[in-house]
């Protein structure tokens, strides 16, 4: 960095009072400031001037989350401890959770220990089970929000229709369902496991009986013994059909792909653990430990050397001979794949479930339907009275896409035509200051995800805090950076099992590429993430700074030539063609 970086923060010369403002969380409402109307009698001719009429004010906040699941609320926890409280948390339902709310179907849990799966800064002593359900789950993330004090930052009914970057006034303008906000920077915390994916069916409109997504479950539909069509076997499927087995009358299981499946090691934790847990919380430490560096110890079976998984892929084989006795169906969820290659599934009643009298798995993908008939792609006809779609989630296409817009008008989903890209997982050249959490290439194949969500608000964190040590108002990823990061992290893709192992999954877009997951242990993402490298961005002042700056300063801190770039993780900054930057 130039030495003229260190000088403090230059002043705008002609910002207004509401631009230099930060509005406090408990103040920032929409509907903040009605217009006033002009009485009917004031206007006595046509000579007379209207009263002007002041437009609403537009509450502007440091920094606007979007999303209050773990990622939302991590960011919210991780701001506050930074000193920064001018922010909101803007959430389109009307409760926290994210998928730990959307998700409520029969038997849902999670196939991570519950011990990792939680916030390295707020340990539960309390946890249940080694695989905690979703109602503690997210009951977890309610107490979170309380004890770590967010509820005053939280707006729930308030869906995120357009976010667009203002180049004049260096700052993201955002449109919600429950009125408008500017904000400095946006954490987009959404998750890709937020909106549903059903697939466009013939005749599906027409179906005279019930449908509804896993994560859309309709608790008020009585399943007992009516005929239920479970279309997909993936993670969520393996949770539901044991779940709904045992009361509906019959269940007819749609599978395209089988799945790899191994025994679920849950038990209840005892109260004497609970306690120790509590009082000693070391011993809590050691446990989160333990269970951390058993599963970065298989990262290299996934990442390098998929052939390690061959004693695995034994064991599941194992299980399944066990949970089947009927060799028939035995080869119907057999999958031809390596295992790894997909997500592998963690249950120990899922093959029961399947081997039962009143349950049928059609070895095919739904096709169409006809009234009440359901046709498979192999042509076979099924009654049912309701269908359960776990058909997954827009992942590789997330809809929230359309609605974002950069500093050159265009979209994410524009942007990503050929492919999700970002810059470590978290930023995008052209959308300055939109920081993602859980972004491209940012998924786990076997841990804990909220390892990855707490390396990326490190990252956040500090992005933040240089730009104020700078005095820059904004920052975005070079072209050239985040083009070097991607090569690499495709080319290391290359070798996985994912790449490797023979599946289509859904961590594959349309053209085959894996904009997913993160081909590398959590440690490795962790020390990607630890700091922002400046040389990888392009930092950008405010109008009314940049006017402000002496001359050498600007000459020397805004014209510097970029450097050459250094390793994979360090390509130089370069300036944009429409705003001023800082090397």
């Amino acid at each position: 960095m130039a030495s003229s970086t260190k000088r403090p923060r230059p002043r705008a010369s002609g910002a207004t009072t509401q631009d230099r403002s930060r509005t406090a969380p408990e103040a920032v409402e929409p509907e903040a400031v009605e217009s006033e109307a002009v009485e009917p009698e004031a206007v006595e001719s046509e000579a007379v001037e209207p009263e002007a009429v002041e437009p609403e004010a537009v509450p502007h906040v440091r920094v606007a989350v979007i999303g209050s699941g773990f990622g939302g609320l991590g960011a919210g926890v991780r701001l506050r401890r930074a000193g920064i409280t001018d922010f909101v948390v803007l959430e389109r339902a009307d409760s926290v959770g994210g998928t730990w709310r959307d998700n409520s179907y029969p038997g849902c849990a999670c196939d991570v220990p519950s011990h990792l799966y939680s916030f390295s800064f707020a340990p539960n002593p309390d946890w249940p089970r080694s695989f905690s359900g979703q109602p503690d789950i997210r009951a977890y993330l309610e107490k979170v929000a309380d004890v770590f004090g967010l509820r005053p930052h939280l707006r729930f009914n308030t869906e995120v229709t357009e976010a667009r970057w203002d180049v004049e006034r260096t700052r993201w303008q955002i449109t919600t369902t429950a009125g408008r906000w500017t904000a400095d920077a946006v954490v987009a915390a959404a998750g890709p496991l937020a909106d549903p994916q059903i697939p466009d069916l013939p005749g599906l409109d027409s179906f005279p009986g019930k449908v509804f997504h896993s994560s859309r479950w309709d608790h008020d539909f009585p399943l007992a013994g009516k005929r239920v069509a479970m279309v997909g076997t993936g993670a969520s499927a393996a949770q539901i059909v044991p779940a709904i087995q045992p009361q509906v009358g019959k269940l007819t299981v749609f599978q395209r792909t089988p799945a790899w499946v191994l025994p679920r090691r849950d038990r209840a934790i005892t109260e004497l653990e609970k306690r120790l847990h509590g009082r000693f919380p070391i011993t809590a430490k050691a446990r989160r430990g333990t269970l951390f560096a058993l599963r970065e110890l298989q990262v290299d079976a996934f990442v390098r050397r998929p052939g390690l998984l061959k004693l695995v892929q034994r064991l599941a084989e194992r299980h399944l001979a066990d949970g089947v006795a009927d060799p028939a169906l035995r080869a119907k969820l057999t999958p031809d794949y390596r295992i790894g290659c997909k997500r592998i599934l963690l249950s120990n009643t899922y093959y029961p479930a399947l081997a039962a009298a009143n349950t049928e798995v059609v070895p095919a993908g739904l096709r169409e339907v006809r009234g009440s008939t359901l046709v498979a792609a192999d042509g076979s006809e099924h009654e049912v009275d309701a269908i359960v779609f776990g058909t997954g989630f827009h992942v590789t296409d997330m809809p929230m896409g359309s609605r974002v817009f950069g500093a050159d008008g265009t979209s994410f989903a524009e942007k990503w035509k050929e492919g999700m890209e970002a810059l470590r997982g978290s930023t995008v050249h052209g959308f300055p200051n939109f920081f993602f959490v859980i972004g491209p290439n940012t998924g786990l194949g076997n841990s804990s995800m909220i390892l990855m969500i707490e390396s990326q608000l490190n990252y956040l964190i500090d992005a933040l805090t240089r730009l104020d040590e700078i005095g820059a108002t904004a920052m975005q990823p070079t072209a050239r950076a985040q083009r070097r990061w991607n090569l690499e992290l495709q080319h290391r893709m290359d070798r996985t099992v994912w790449s490797t192992g023979g599946c289509r999954s859904w961590y594959l877009d349309k053209s085959g590429k894996n904009t997913v997951l993160w081909p590398g242990s959590t440690t490795s993402f962790r020390r990607a993430t630890r700091k922002v490298d400046l040389t990888e961005y392009e930092l950008i002042l405010r109008q009314d700074d940049r006017a402000a700056l002496s001359e050498p300063f600007a000459s020397s801190a805004l014209s510097a030539p970029p450097s050459e770039p250094s390793a994979p993780s360090g390509p130089s900054a370069a300036a944009t063609g429409t705003e001023e930057v800082m090397a």
